[in-house]
């Protein structure tokens, strides 16, 4: 699953692979971007429909919610499509923000302790929370939000995890 070319916020040496990497679930666009839609649509047919009169108050209108609309839909989908997480064979990366880019960076071999959870809901959906604590912290250092197939995600960082720790000993 490693990218087809390294984005300019993504810093992998040559001895490291990546070992999973995602965005969050799409359930994380939220409402935002089906009202968008809706209200994208509804302002194109409020315009069209009343366009054929010349242009009035429901014209101008039906133009505010279609823009209204796509911006709308489309921060949603902007911030979605721009949070990332990766694993690495030997670190943890989060990537979120549009306008301005926050990357946060853990080796793993810092990792102290991770936990897995969902509700009920992400359960039923298939996606969950999963928080990362680093040596020398009791609060959580890293969490990656609705992340699809969660266990997947859990178990692939459980084996770094072993991968790294075994490691470590040998050494």
């Amino acid at each position: 699953m490693a990218f087809s070319t390294t984005p300019d916020w993504f810093h992998i040496s040559d001895e490291d692979d990546v070992v999973w990497e995602s965005r969050p679930h799409p359930i994380t666009m939220g409402v935002g971007l089906p009202a968008g839609l809706v209200l994208t649509l509804f302002g194109f047919v409020l315009a069209g429909w009343t366009a054929s009169d010349g242009v009035g108050v429901l014209t101008v209108l039906g133009v505010l919610l279609l823009i209204g609309g796509l911006a709308l839909a489309g921060a949603r989908y902007l911030v979605w499509t721009n949070t990332r997480y990766v694993i690495t064979t030997s670190e943890l990366y989060k990537k979120y923000g549009v306008i301005s880019r926050d990357v946060t960076q853990f080796r793993l071999d810092r990792v102290q302790n991770t936990s897995l959870n969902q509700s009920m809901i992400g359960r039923a959906l298939g996606y969950g929370d999963l928080t990362v604590y680093t040596a020398g912290s009791g609060d959580p250092e890293l969490t990656f939000e609705r992340v699809p197939s969660p266990e997947r995600a859990s178990s692939l960082l459980s084996d770094q995890l072993d991968e790294t720790s075994s490691n470590d000993q040998v050494v």
